[in-house]
């Protein structure tokens, strides 16, 4: 087909550009020159497909989140079968977000989630030693996972020894993929910082991590942000401790573990609003929405777009708020509108 025009009133490519021009071609959407005529005008922000970094999708309803506006979705614990039915983020699926997971939650014997009622029927793998973490890291890749999870909750039951934490972080890592893990409990987080782990799950919320610790996470590790399921004290030592990771340079990730609880199926504008007061300005918050790589994203072209109307409001709490009016538009929804 011949290339057809899209002029939005804002766009976000790594940074606010105002109004843009985009261009439509084999079934991609790049930026463009538009000229004095686009076809399709959009009155709104055009942004890369929005994720959330943190979903169990076992648990919730992957429609509905898609609806919510949300592209891309990390699910970070369920069982095997249930991810062999899920749409790559290779080849997504109407009406369905992209999906990357970790499979099943790696635990020490006896260790969370096994006796938590809500963990899904087979999303769980016990590690018994530090020889059996290549064969349990081993069957999530061999089942398509993008990361590896694994629990380190004090808090709940046993976690693993030192060696077996650093077996399963070695054993992803000579795989190919990242170590993430669920932190909770005195220690813990230190524990998987020494151990190499990639990404915590979480910010940490149980205890107030000290400066040092800190400086070293933000060198090595990357936080999903996760604020929102909290309140009280463990909001406010969560929103600390993030504040000082990423005033460190630390990166964070927008992830809301949407199946825990009664959570907005799409844009969070409570994790939103926690995020700005933990000192993050809005394009630090829509850089982790976005994983902060939307210009290269663009610039090799989208076969869907995150499109919210209008364009920011000057006022944080609205800007949250405006945030949740995302809704995911398709090329094919765009080249339709252009006819």
């Amino acid at each position: 087909m011949s290339a057809r025009t899209i002029a939005a009133a804002e766009s976000w490519r790594g940074r606010w550009t105002g109004p843009t021009g985009f261009t439509l071609d084999d079934e991609r959407m790049r930026p463009g020159a538009v000229g004095p005529a686009a076809d399709v005008t959009l009155d709104g922000t055009v942004f890369p497909g929005f994720r959330d970094a943190h979903v169990h999708l076992e648990l919730t309803d992957a429609r509905a989140l898609y609806a919510g506006g949300l592209d891309e979705v990390h699910d970070l614990g369920a069982g095997l079968e249930a991810a062999a039915t899920w749409p790559s983020p290779n080849g997504p699926a109407a009406g369905l977000p992209r999906v990357r997971f970790a499979g099943q939650f790696l635990t020490a014997p006896g260790g969370y989630p096994s006796d938590r009622a809500w963990a899904p029927h087979g999303s769980v793998r016990e590690v018994t030693s530090a020889r059996d973490a290549a064969d349990a890291v081993r069957e999530q890749a061999d089942a398509g996972a993008a990361f590896v999870k694994l629990t380190l909750n004090s808090v709940a039951g046993p976690v693993f020894d030192d060696d077996t934490l650093a077996a399963v972080v070695a054993a992803a890592h000579a795989t190919g993929l990242r170590a993430v893990a669920h932190v909770e409990g005195a220690g813990q987080s230190a524990r998987a910082v020494a151990a190499g782990v990639d990404v915590l799950a979480h910010t940490p919320w149980t205890e107030t991590l000290d400066d040092a610790l800190i400086e070293s996470a933000a060198r090595s590790t990357v936080w999903i942000s996760t604020l929102a399921i909290h309140c009280g004290p463990e909001l406010d030592v969560a929103v600390d401790n993030l504040r000082r990771f990423h005033a460190a340079g630390g990166t964070v990730r927008y992830g809301t573990d949407l199946g825990n609880g009664d959570l907005p199926q799409g844009p969070n504008a409570s994790e939103v609003r926690a995020l700005l007061a933990a000192g993050l300005g809005r394009d630090h918050v829509v850089a982790a929405m976005t994983e902060g790589d939307s210009a290269a994203r663009f610039a090799a072209g989208l076969d869907r777009i995150t499109f919210v109307p209008d364009t920011p409001p000057p006022n944080d709490d609205d800007f949250a708020d405006w945030l949740t009016r995302a809704r995911v538009v398709t090329v094919t929804d765009l080249q339709e509108t252009s006819r």
